[in-house]
């Protein structure tokens, strides 16, 4: 499994590597970055389920970026010229600026892979994958309600832009939302729109939807959108359905919300420290994969 996403940072270079936990810090090849916001606390939760099961660590790649873009041409240089020999299983893109020509040129290359990554994207990834007309390529987007907006705008490039009457956010629309952007193929195979409902959806049908545990000081936590995405990155790669895997990523991101008790002062690596024991509380029967082999694992990934 490889995670790709920047860190806002001016300091930390373009890295890859296998990842491993110290603490408040996440290390690959010898750097270390937080685990506390975007893309750490997306890896930590990938992190957590590859424990979990007993695979192997995900590699990262990630790079510093302040907004001017050259951590993220970085990485996808890098990843363009290596993703064939790399070989990703599964291949979560996250956090970068949302460069269209990048990403293009990228699935291009990946067409040479012997096998296909399963491919996730969130954020500014989603966006160039929206933006470019090849949110098709990718098996899973997990948008907020913002982003569930944006992919449903067919004018919009970027959440920034989406049409004024989208920014309300209402609820209520997210159903008309999730089908309106199968509708203009701006849509992953499945999506998982996170929010007060998590909803799971197909080809325009939605297929689950999540209300509980309801715990409402969790959602303005910064960091526990990002964790949905690991989790299911982890499941994925544990060798679940992707529908399932996107089931339990938002049952254990509330389940371990509910654990942690938070607060307004709560930080995102309080959840995440409580997914270990969801999944020791949980997986075997919710899952049927009480350890991952490579059997199960070739299921889907």
């Amino acid at each position: 499994m490889l995670l790709f996403g920047t860190v806002p940072s001016k300091d930390l270079p373009m890295t890859y590597g296998q990842v491993r936990q110290e603490g408040d810090y996440l290390f690959a090849d010898g750097q270390r970055f937080s685990r506390t916001q975007g893309t750490g606390a997306m890896i930590s939760a990938a992190l957590a389920m590859t424990d979990y099961f007993k695979l192997e660590a995900p590699h990262v790649l990630i790079a510093g970026d302040i907004g001017d873009g050259k951590g993220t041409r970085d990485m996808y240089k890098y990843l363009t010229e290596h993703v064939v020999e790399l070989a990703p299983e599964v291949l979560t893109m996250h956090y970068s600026l949302p460069i269209m020509a990048l990403l293009k040129k990228l699935l291009e290359t990946i067409k040479g892979c012997a096998k296909r990554p399963f491919m996730i994207a969130d954020a500014g990834a989603m966006y160039a994958a929206k933006g470019a007309g090849l949110a098709s390529e990718f098996d899973i987007f997990t948008p907020d309600p913002s982003e569930i907006a944006f992919l449903a705008d067919p004018q919009a490039t970027h959440p920034a832009y989406i049409s004024h009457h989208l920014f309300a956010c209402d609820a209520d629309k997210i159903p008309g939302q999730i089908a309106d952007a199968f509708k203009n193929n701006s849509a992953a195979k499945l999506l998982l729109v996170k929010g007060k409902t998590d909803y799971i959806a197909m080809n325009g049908e939605i297929l689950a939807t999540i209300t509980e545990p309801n715990v409402p000081t969790l959602e303005p936590i910064g960091g526990t959108g990002d964790t949905i995405t690991g989790l299911v990155s982890g499941l994925v790669y544990a060798g679940l359905e992707p529908k399932d895997a996107a089931i339990y990523a938002c049952r254990t991101n509330r389940m371990a919300g509910l654990l942690a008790q938070p607060t307004p002062a709560t930080k995102v690596k309080e959840v995440i420290d409580q997914f270990s024991v969801v999944a020791a509380q949980n997986y075997c029967s919710w899952t049927g994969v009480c350890e991952a082999t490579p059997v199960n694992r070739r299921r889907h990934v």
